[in-house]
C-alpha cells in the first residue's frame, strides 16, 4: 500500500468506529510509515477535486473567505514554491508570527511540504522572548504579520525576513508569492521521522521548553484528537485558539483535515459570548473546541435562547468544572467532553462520543495511547503521575525537548513518557485529574489538589478564576488559599469573603477547607494559562514582599 493508503486506513477505521470505544481502541493500528509528507502524501490527494471549504474565515464585521481543498493545495503549492526562492531549504528553521488569517495555513501547509521545521509563534510574545526563541530554535528565517515587523528590529541573527499583509524595508513582500506557478516539486524525500515543528511551551512553571515533533507525531497522531472530537467528513469545526500555541495545530490544522472538515475561524477584537453564539448558529457550526474561560462566559448568557446545530462539544486547554458542564447540557441537551494531552502529544486522554461519560472523568486512553499511573518510585498507582508507555511509542509522541537530552531523559524514563501531571483512575477504567505534580500540596498530611478546590470556588457567580496554593501554617504546615479574580463590576469585600469562605465550606471535605482568600488579577503565561509558581512564590515570602491585593482569613471573619 502507498503512506496515502495506509494513512487513509487507518483514519478510515477510527471514524467508521466513532462511537464503539471498544474496538476502536482494541484494533486500532497506527499506520507504518516510511517515506512520508503529510502535506503531498495525504492533503494533495485528497484535496483533488474537492471543492469543498477547507478553510471558512468570518471577520467580525461580517466579511468573510472561504478557501477549497482544491484552492488551498493549490495555494500551498505557490507558497512553497515562492518560500525556496526565498531561500528556504528542507530543515531551515521558520519562525510564523501570524493571527488567524488564510495565510497561515497557506504557509503551513507549504513548510510540510518543503520539508521545514516551523516555529508557530504567538504575537504575544515580547522582544527578549522572541530573541530567545530566535537563538535556541535556530531560526533561519522569519514569516511575520506586517504589524509584528518592529519586533525584529535589533534582534542578532543572520535570517531572511518576509512580510504577510504589506510592504516593509528589507523584508521580502509575501504577496508576491502570487505570481508564481502553483505547480511545486520537493527536493529529495520527506522521512517521516524528519522534523517539522517546534513548539515552545506556555512555561507555566519554568522557562519555556522546546518541543520538536515530527513529520509523523502530530500530523498522523492527531488521528487521536480527530476521534475524541468525533469529527466528521462534511463537519465545521471551530477551535477557539490563537496561533503559535500547539493546540491550534491540533484542532485548527491537522485534526479537521484529517476528517476531510472544514476549519472554522471566527476573528473577533474582543470576544463576546453572544457574537459568538449567533455566529455558531448562523455559520452551521457543527464541532466546538473551547477552553474553560470561554465556556464559562458563554452560560451567563442563555443558551435556551440559541439552537445551534452543534453536534460535538469539547473542552480543552484545563479541565473543566462540573457546573459548566451540566448548564450546557441543561440548555442544548449536548455535554462537554473533556480531553487530557500536551504540546508533547497530541490528545492521549478523552471522552469520545457516544460513551457513557463521568462526572468529573477526563474519560479513557485514546486509540493509540496506552497509559499507566505510576508513584514517585516508577511503579504502578492507583493515583500517580500520568504516564505513557513507550513500548511500542505512539505516534503522537515528541521527538525530544530540543537542547535539552537531560530533560528528555528525565521524562522518558522506566519505559514510560512522564507527563507530570497527576491522576486517579476508578474501577471502570476512567480518569480523574488531580493536577501538575507541582501544584498538589500537603495539608495537615492530607494531600490537596487545587483544581479540585478551584472547580468549587468558580461556580459561584461572582468568581471569574481561582488558583489555589499552599500558604504556609504553623500548626497545619500549610493550608489551601484561593487567589481570586472577580467577574467585571464586582468589588472586593469583607462580606463577600465571608460569603465565599461558607460557599466552599458547604461543598467540601472538612481538611479541604480553604482557609484564606486574596482578590487579585490572576499572573498568566502568554497563553492565558495559570502561573500558580508565582503564586506559591508570593506566598512563600509574604514576609519579606509584602501582597499587591487584598487578603480575608476565615478565623478573622468568624463563623
Amino acid at each position: 500500500m502507498t503512506p496515502y493508503q495506509r494513512f487513509v486506513q487507518a483514519r478510515d477505521f477510527l471514524q467508521q468506529h466513532r462511537l464503539d470505544y471498544d474496538t476502536a481502541y482494541r484494533d486500532y493500528q497506527a499506520p507504518q510509515l516510511d517515506a512520508f509528507n503529510w502535506g503531498i502524501d495525504f492533503f494533495d490527494q485528497e484535496a483533488k477535486d474537492n471543492h469543498t471549504p477547507a478553510l471558512w474565515v468570518v471577520e467580525e464585521d461580517g466579511r468573510e473567505q472561504k478557501i477549497s481543498f482544491a484552492d488551498m493545495a493549490a495555494r500551498s503549492n505557490q507558497v512553497a514554491q515562492y518560500l525556496q526562492q526565498c531561500g528556504v531549504e528542507r530543515g531551515d528553521r521558520v519562525l510564523l508570527m501570524l493571527p488567524n488569517r488564510v495565510e497561515l495555513w497557506e504557509i503551513m501547509l507549504a513548510g510540510i511540504k518543503l520539508g521545514a521545521v516551523l516555529v508557530p509563534t504567538t504575537m504575544l510574545v515580547s522582544t527578549a522572548d522572541l530573541q530567545d526563541r530566535m537563538d535556541r530554535g535556530r531560526v533561519r528565517h522569519v514569516i511575520a504579520q506586517i504589524s509584528e515587523a518592529h519586533k525584529f528590529e535589533g534582534l542578532t541573527g543572520n535570517f531572511t525576513r518576509i512580510a504577510v499583509g504589506g510592504k516593509q524595508d528589507g523584508w521580502h513582500d509575501f504577496d508576491d508569492c502570487r505570481r508564481v506557478l502553483s505547480v511545486f516539486t520537493p527536493k529529495g524525500e520527506t522521512r517521516a521521522t524528519d522534523p517539522l515543528l517546534l513548539y515552545f511551551t506556555s512555561g507555566t512553571t519554568a522557562k519555556p521548553k522546546l518541543v520538536l515533533h515530527s513529520q509523523q507525531s502530530y500530523p498522523v497522531g492527531h488521528l487521536s484528537t480527530m476521534y475524541w472530537i468525533g469529527l466528521q467528513r462534511g463537519d465545521v469545526h471551530w477551535n477557539i485558539s490563537s496561533p503559535g500555541w500547539a493546540k491550534h495545530a491540533w484542532s485548527c490544522f491537522f485534526a479537521p483535515w484529517n476528517a476531510g472538515a472544514t476549519i472554522f475561524v471566527y476573528n473577533y477584537e474582543r470576544f463576546s459570548a453572544k457574537a459568538a453564539l449567533e455566529t455558531v448558529q448562523r455559520c452551521g457550526v457543527t464541532s466546538l473546541c473551547a477552553p474553560p474561560t470561554v465556556w464559562r462566559m458563554l452560560i451567563k448568557e442563555d443558551l435556551t435562547q440559541w439552537k445551534p446545530p452543534l453536534r460535538e462539544l469539547v473542552g480543552a486547554g484545563e479541565p473543566l468544572n462540573p457546573e459548566v458542564i451540566e448548564q450546557v447540557e441543561r440548555a442544548w441537551g449536548i455535554r462537554i467532553r473533556d480531553g487530557f494531552g500536551q504540546s508533547e502529544t497530541t490528545a492521549q486522554i478523552g471522552n469520545p462520543p457516544g460513551q457513557p461519560l463521568k462526572p468529573g472523568s477526563m474519560g479513557r486512553p485514546l486509540p493509540g495511547y496506552s497509559i499507566a499511573l505510576l508513584d514517585v518510585d516508577d511503579q504502578p498507582a492507583q493515583e500517580g503521575e500520568i504516564s505513557v508507555r513507550l513500548q511500542p511509542p505512539p505516534l503522537g509522541l515528541m521527538m525530544c525537548y530540543e537542547g535539552d537530552e537531560e530533560k528528555t531523559a528525565e521524562v522518558m524514563r522506566a519505559g514510560h513518557y512522564h507527563t507530570g501531571d497527576t491522576a486517579f483512575i476508578d474501577e471502570d477504567g476512567y480518569y480523574f485529574y488531580v493536577g501538575r505534580n507541582d501544584d498538589v500540596f500537603k495539608s495537615s498530611d492530607y494531600r490537596i489538589s487545587p483544581f479540585e478546590l478551584e472547580s468549587v470556588l468558580v461556580e459561584h457567580e461572582m468568581v471569574l478564576e481561582a488558583a489555589i496554593v499552599p500558604s504556609p501554617d504553623a500548626l497545619r504546615l500549610s493550608v489551601p488559599k484561593a487567589f481570586i479574580t472577580l467577574r467585571q463590576g464586582v468589588e472586593p469585600s469583607r462580606e463577600l469573603a465571608r460569603e465565599l469562605f461558607a460557599f466552599a465550606r458547604e461543598r467540601l471535605a472538612p481538611y479541604k477547607r480553604i482557609r484564606r482568600i486574596e482578590f487579585r488579577e490572576l499572573p498568566k503565561t502568554i497563553s492565558g494559562k495559570i502561573r500558580r509558581v508565582e503564586l506559591r512564590k508570593q506566598e512563600a515570602t509574604r514576609d519579606t514582599v509584602p501582597s499587591t491585593g487584598i487578603e480575608f482569613r476565615e478565623d478573622d471573619l468568624g463563623s
